[in-house]
């Protein structure tokens, strides 16, 4: 049993299913000294339901690429391909665009939180007002854990669901210690390491993308007239291999097998896939730092005259 396939699930529903446990116990704290606590249904009626509908949304969409296969035609492999790639740049900007929002936000989510729960009790909808508070940010967390096993596990979902499984159970507990049993977490210092984690294994997510649409530009070469391949390279748009690592780091022994789990690691890599990786770590990984406050040695400081 491979269970390097759960890794990575494991640590983005970790990261993600505590940001939402964030929420979850700021609502419920705020219902607490609210003395509104007959209104603690609504949270969880808001988890379940966001619970349900990440679970219905992925659903769907593996029977959408389920249905392409069974669907048959010269051109379902091509298809096929094209959507898992989709599906990865979907799960890549998603994945991406919350790491920088929930750094930059981390500091006012209480006071944005509670501000809205003072609100919803002004009025007399302040259950479905929970009730929708909660199913956002249940299901927006969902949703990105949904496109990202689509993404990076479109065969044996087993291992990785359970690893999302282990990951939600550990953010539950997180969120109880917390809340209820009074025991100091450093909030600050989990969703950076963890930062780091999700940037690194985002960034397989962008190997394994392009990877995707070079199969199914190769596809469509051998089915049609047209060429869809970029000059005579050993891959049809990432250009010449630059790395064969079968002999020296396959990516099924450990522990090659572990890097391919968490960071997309592949022992066979081409140009292409190496400079966008590269590129994707600058570009997000400053931005990252940037955002935690972090002063980057090669940023030029602005000096007055």
């Amino acid at each position: 049993m491979d269970l390097t396939t759960a890794l990575p699930t494991f640590i983005v529903t970790l990261r993600e299913g505590f940001e939402a446990a964030l929420v979850v116990g700021i609502v419920m704290a705020c219902l607490k000294k609210a003395e509104q606590t007959q209104l603690y249904r609504w949270v969880y009626l808001g988890i379940f339901a966001g619970i349900i509908a990440s679970v219905a949304v992925g659903l769907l969409l593996t029977g959408v690429i389920s249905g392409v296969e069974t669907a048959g035609g010269i051109y379902a492999p091509v298809v096929k391909e094209l959507l898992e790639g989709i599906f990865g740049l979907v799960a890549i900007a998603m994945l991406s665009w919350m790491l920088l929002w929930m750094t930059k936000q981390a500091k006012s989510l209480k006071g944005e939180v509670e501000g809205a729960i003072t609100s919803a009790l002004g009025n007399e909808n302040a259950g479905k007002a929970v009730f929708i508070l909660i199913f956002i940010a249940v299901v927006r967390e969902g949703f990105e854990t949904v496109l990202f096993i689509l993404a990076k596990f479109q065969q044996n979902w087993t291992l990785p669901a359970l690893g999302a499984i282990a990951g939600l159970t550990l953010a539950a507990i997180m969120g109880i210690a917390l809340f209820s049993l009074g025991i100091r977490i450093n909030i600050r210092l989990f969703f950076q390491v963890m930062g780091i984690f999700l940037l690194l294994i985002v960034g397989g997510l962008v190997m394994g993308a392009l990877k995707h649409f070079d199969a199914a530009l190769g596809l469509m070469s051998q089915l049609s007239a047209n060429n869809w391949c970029l000059g005579n390279n050993d891959s049809c748009i990432l250009g010449a291999q630059v790395w064969d690592g079968s002999n020296i780091l396959p990516d099924r022994q450990f522990p090659g097998i572990i890097f391919k789990a968490l960071f997309g690691y592949r022992q066979t890599l081409y140009l292409g896939q190496i400079i966008a990786y590269i590129s994707f770590l600058l570009a997000v990984g400053i931005a990252y730092f940037q955002s935690l406050g972090i002063k980057l040695p090669f940023k030029q400081q602005s000096t007055s005259p």
